[in-house]
């Protein structure tokens, strides 16, 4: 379950991941993975050899140490031949302990070199499909916890071919084998009650354990939620104070905490009874079975002391095997699942974009824009059209300005220009081709956005201008600067242009970014430049310095003002006035205000008599 850190940011907890099931189907896909192998299959093969190697000498381990406890009865030798005996024993117990360790190492180094290598390409197609989606996608998925979620698939898939894969073979080897061995090297009539009792103790063990974990589960969910409630009270505690909504915090408090306590108890109450189980059966079991060996070894005389030894230490090792496996397959079922959920994302639909777009000839657009009866909905929304039968032209050079109420589709229209969405019905012209023909990577190499909130990237404020043009040398870099009216303040820091600016750019003041943003759309030199609210949430003369800025990076291209205050759009060539969707009004400042009746004169007095 992901759940929403302090930060915002979501933490996925891999035990509650969902798993697959383990059938043909779902290992057909896992499979997959092994065509990121590469040159390094070799590797792998050498892993698995050491990986069976180290299993199978494991086996000689308990039958070894077995005979040695078989001294500890009467064995009829002297002492000096017992002694003899024992270091020949100790001395090839050495031998396996060393000749494991040295499989178990080589087992690790190799899968460890394979899974890395695995997991760099995978990595790589990840993330290079996942940018690549269209917006769409973005749209439908948060994208905190998209990327959470791609790290902690991918964190699940490396634990499988690092431990958990090598984990499950080693110890199903050493579980069947040493139930072979058991009844291969002891007396039937001791290991038959191994055989009777143990198996279904654990298989009974793991359906309570697995109902208890489901409880665990939900008990963890609601303390979740208790945390959300604190968390979203402490965060907007000025409002709780404003509004004097401390009781009602506090009683939402106490019902979530008491789910919390009323799971909690069911939750004792259960692992109470699985420790009571584990008490009298497990442990019971396990008496039993030393009891019926010491009667057949002291009281019957039908087995042997290094029969006895032998056994004890088999039974141990095929427990402890046996014991793991659940653990190990429930990984590898979360492993099959995140498996999936990985190729679904690098199976997706992406753009057509060119990824060597320094390869691909730009070919500069005069800049106009037309749309012809554009009509369009966002997928996530398909029942409510945001733009119905939207038509207007942009000639180019000329500043468009895009005015109306929240929600009457200007963002939308910008987007449409970038092609981050196709309209549902009519086309947009842009030099009188259809977008739609053209290669978004040409089409996307000669717009520019400013937006209002301006993200900039965490590194240096070189990296963030040079974001534009990623091959810029330092004197276009800086002569953007100069024009986006940001050099003055860049050199007044001491590092300059080497300046970090913080995540988000939150080192910076809010028109030192604006002016940021615009040296990135110098450099980049697009021949339509879309503002999206580029000034409305400045001081006066962070505004200024801004809007100089503008002006200069305005002239000689195609600009799509989207604007809420109209004394900014004043000078602009065209103003289209939108309302629900629709185009009410189209001319010049001069011409929209003398319409007594229009919407953009009845916008413009509101605004003038507020202000």
């Amino acid at each position: 379950m992901a759940k929403r850190g302090n930060n915002g940011s979501y933490k996925i907890d891999k035990s509650d991941l969902p798993k697959a099931k383990l059938n043909r189907e779902n290992f057909k896909k896992s499979l997959r993975l092994f065509s990121y192998l590469g040159n390094h299959t070799w590797k792998f093969t050498l892993g698995m050899i050491f990986l069976i190697a180290s299993a199978g000498i494991g086996l000689i381990f308990p039958l070894k140490s077995g005979e040695m406890l078989g001294y500890i009865g009467e064995t009829g030798k002297s002492v000096e031949v017992i002694q003899s005996e024992l270091m020949n024993v100790g001395f090839v117990l050495l031998l396996i302990l060393v000749a494991q360790a040295v499989f178990s190492f080589g087992r690790v180094f190799f899968f460890a070199q394979v899974t890395e290598n695995i997991l760099k390409s995978l990595r790589k197609d990840t993330f290079k499909q996942t940018v690549q989606m269209p917006m769409s996608f973005f749209s439908k998925n948060q994208v905190a916890e998209l990327s959470s979620r791609i790290a902690t698939d991918i964190s699940v898939i490396s634990d499988a071919f690092t431990v958990n894969i090598a984990e499950f073979i080693r110890q199903a080897i050493v579980g069947i084998g040493g139930l072979v061995l058991l009844v291969m090297k002891t007396d039937w009539a001791v290991a038959k009650w191994f055989l009777i009792i143990i198996p279904p103790l654990t298989l009974f063990a793991m359906l309570f354990s697995k109902y208890i974990r489901k409880f665990s589960k939900t008990y963890q969910e609601k303390i979740a939620e208790s945390n959300v409630v604190v968390g979203e009270a402490f965060t907007g505690i000025a409002n709780v104070k404003t509004f004097t909504n401390e009781h009602y915090e506090i009683a939402k408090y106490d019902k979530v905490t008491n789910e919390v306590r009323d799971i909690g108890i069911k939750y004792g109450i259960f692992r109470g009874l699985f420790f009571s189980f584990v008490m009298v059966f497990v442990f019971g079991a396990v008496f039993f079975i030393l009891w019926q060996m010491l009667f057949a070894l002291k009281v019957e005389h039908s087995i042997t002391a290094e029969a006895f030894g032998t056994f004890m230490m088999l039974a141990l090792f095929v427990a402890a095997s046996l014991g793991g496996l659940p653990e190990q397959i429930a990984s590898i079922q979360r492993a099959l699942g995140a498996t999936d959920r990985v190729f679904e994302l690098i199976d997706g639909n992406i753009e057509g974009i060119d990824l060597q777009k320094e390869n691909v000839a730009s070919k500069h657009t005069k800049g106009q824009i037309e749309f012809q009866s554009v009509s369009f909905n966002y997928p996530s929304r398909p029942d409510f059209d945001v733009l119905k039968n939207i038509s207007f032209k942009a000639e180019a050079g000329q500043t468009v300005a895009l005015v109306g109420s929240s929600g009457s589709g200007k963002t939308t229209i910008a987007a449409l220009i970038s092609r981050f969405y196709d309209p549902i019905q009519g086309e947009i012209l842009i030099d009188g081709t259809n977008s739609k023909t053209m290669s978004l990577t040409e089409l996307r190499q000669q717009i520019a956005l400013v937006p209002q909130d301006v993200i900039l990237f965490a590194g240096t404020i070189r990296d963030n201008i040079a974001y534009g043009k990623t091959n810029a040398t330092d004197a276009e870099i800086e002569e953007a600067a100069r024009q986006a009216n940001a050099f003055d303040f860049i050199y007044s820091f001491p590092d300059k242009f080497n300046t970090l600016v913080g995540e988000r750019g939150i080192q910076l003041s809010g028109g030192q970014r604006q002016r940021i943003a615009i040296a990135r759309a110098v450099l980049k030199n697009p021949s339509i430049l879309i503002l999206d609210e580029a000034t409305s949430s400045l001081d006066s003369e962070s505004e200024r310095l801004v809007q100089e800025a503008l002006d200069k990076l305005m002239i000689g291209r195609t600009s799509i003002v989207i604007a809420h205050r109209l004394a900014t759009i004043k000078n602009a060539d065209k103003i289209v006035v939108l309302q629900k969707g629709m185009v009410q009004e189209t001319g010049t400042h001069e011409q929209l205000i003398q319409n007594e009746e229009g919407l953009y004169r009845k916008l413009s007095k509101m605004q003038f008599e507020l202000s």
